[in-house]
């Protein structure tokens, strides 16, 4: 069993942070609002720390789920922030969705002083946290990723390294690239199948056995007839994804023509008020 920090108890970090607990390692954790680590306490024991240096110090791992690049860099570095809190060769582990740019960014930093650096991006939302079934890519040094699985272990279904630093990151852009373009024929084709009068999941059962099926059509169809949006990762958050997958994209010379389409409809959404509703919400702009 290690000692580990967590940062960042969002609707990702908390359950990941609890199943580590119930694997039985000694758990840190660190939140913005302090009322979110007390209650983490309270249910899975622990303890809570009031910056990311305290939480991390004497850490073998520790891992980190926040916003973005920025709020990343804030719990990385800085007289506050975990960096300056692990001791020599422990392991940050990130989790959070950011750029390739500002992985390779802290990895360097992190190398510097002696620390390791995986960036594990996370596919599956909430329900997958909670399940401890998340599909998790990641980037680094093999024997840093050997050393981190085991932990990651807690809260995955599939965990892979796909190459060096970075290379998670950029494997979770291709992840937000193929839900943007599924969910929005999803959408389309309810949308469709309600102004043909068709009963929806009566097609959607026969269709999903078919070469139609997806992640997205089983588990989110019935919830997308009964207008129903509050299952997670929200619209904010993917337009958040998407910008980094089309920035990449300009870097590297790739073509993602129905991403950027994608992502303006996500706009639509956030500007008819669906900011907090989740990524299936693309609906609401067809009807």
């Amino acid at each position: 069993m290690a000692k580990l920090a967590f940062l960042g108890l969002g609707v990702m970090g908390y359950p990941m942070a609890g199943h580590l607990a119930a694997k039985g390692h000694q758990v840190t954790v660190y939140n913005r609002s302090p009322a979110k680590a007390a209650a983490w306490v309270a249910q899975h024991g622990g303890t809570s720390a009031a910056t990311p240096n305290a939480a991390a110090s004497g850490a073998d791992f520790v891992m980190a789920c926040v916003g973005n690049d920025d709020d990343l860099r804030s719990v990385c570095l800085g007289p506050d922030g975990a960096f300056f809190g692990m001791a020599k060769d422990a392991i940050f582990v990130d989790h959070t969705t950011v750029s390739a740019q500002v992985t390779r960014e802290l990895a360097e930093v992190a190398a510097g002083q002696g620390l390791g650096f995986v960036d594990a991006p996370v596919s599956g939302g909430q329900v997958g946290a909670e399940n401890g079934a998340l599909s998790i890519m990641c980037g680094g040094s093999q024997a840093q990723y050997d050393a981190a699985e085991p932990v990651m272990a807690a809260y995955a279904r599939i965990c892979r390294r796909l190459g060096e630093t970075g290379a998670g990151q950029l494997a979770k852009m291709m992840n937000q690239i193929c839900i943007a373009g599924l969910m929005q024929g999803l959408s389309e084709a309810l949308a469709f199948g309600q102004k043909a009068g068709l009963d929806g999941a009566a097609v959607v059962e026969v269709i999903s056995q078919g070469a139609a099926g997806s992640w997205q059509m089983v588990n989110r169809h019935k919830t997308m007839l009964e207008d129903r949006f509050d299952f997670g990762f929200a619209v904010d958050w993917m337009r958040k994804d998407l910008k980094i997958c089309l920035d990449t994209a300009d870097q590297i010379g790739a073509a993602v023509p129905v991403t950027a389409l994608v992502d303006q409809f996500y706009k639509d959404v956030q500007l008819m008020g669906g900011g907090r509703n989740d990524t299936s919400s693309l609906i609401r702009r067809l009807r």
